[in-house]
């Protein structure tokens, strides 16, 4: 089977990889509903995701790149099985638990959990990523990025890496060191900005990241879905464009499933 994503909106996806089908930062707050982002903020989205709960097919595990209200509301917290894994920080593990999501597992960076099924294996690994600049970072919640690995009889088919919202930093120069070979990125955008600053990865430094890690094929996610995200779509479609790998982007509409091969 062609590893496939299901944009359903925000970081919202359903990945389908072999046998296994995996939940991205469960968003499925409704137009006109606010999301809380901490610090007494909140941001009331634009757009509806174009699943619900009940309509999600059968989920073996949950990637969650961090704890805020439009990663991981308050629809998930009370719609989602809390018998399935969630793969996250441990900042978000302890909260999770807490809320009795039992299975959550946060992971250090560069750390992996797997799922076996079969003569298959899915490695999700966690990758760094730092969502505000400077000393602001330790105002917000943790976040990963994730390396999603798809083995089959113990040979490697599918390589995805998922950015969560990071902004461009050095860190993420160990990515491609380590990980030469990614077929494709879910990139998270956006170019969030609050009080001025930016907190999300914007058009400019998108692009600049898709050069670092030099995927095969890159999908865009996380743009358009709330007023605080600054950067269209169109903005990091025109960049692409005039750095030359346009063609190595494919977009994808809320609701739309798309392979994730080139």
């Amino acid at each position: 089977m062609t590893p496939e994503v299901t944009f359903v909106g925000t970081a919202t996806t359903l990945l389908r990889l072999g046998g296994f089908t995996l939940l991205t930062d469960p968003n499925f707050l409704h137009r006109g509903q606010r999301a809380y982002l901490g610090r007494g903020l909140w941001s009331k989205r634009s757009t509806d995701p174009a699943l619900t709960i009940p309509e999600l097919p059968a989920l073996d595990a949950v990637v969650l790149s961090h704890l805020h209200g439009d990663h991981f509301d308050r629809v998930a917290r009370r719609g989602l099985d809390r018998s399935l894994p969630i793969v996250t920080t441990h900042q978000a593990e302890r909260k999770l638990r807490r809320w009795g999501f039992q299975a959550a597992e946060g992971l250090p960076t560069w750390r992996s959990y797997e799922l076996h099924r079969g003569d298959e294996t899915v490695r999700l690994t966690a990758l760094p990523g730092q969502h505000g600049p400077g000393a602001l970072n330790r105002l917000l919640p943790d976040v990963m990025g994730t390396l999603v690995d798809l083995e089959q009889a113990g040979q490697r088919r599918f390589r995805l890496y998922v950015t969560g919202d990071t902004l461009r930093r050095p860190q993420l120069a160990q990515i491609p060191e380590r990980f030469p070979d990614i077929d494709a990125m879910l990139i998270h955008l956006g170019g969030t900005r609050i009080a001025g600053i930016l907190l999300t990865m914007d058009a400019r430094q998108g692009a600049d990241v898709v050069e670092l890690i030099r995927p095969r094929l890159t999908v865009p996610i996380h743009y358009d879905d709330y007023p605080v995200f600054r950067s269209p779509l169109r903005h990091f479609v025109e960049e692409a464009r005039r750095r030359g790998f346009v063609r190595q982007v494919r977009t994808i509409h809320r609701g739309e499933t798309v392979p994730l091969t080139p």
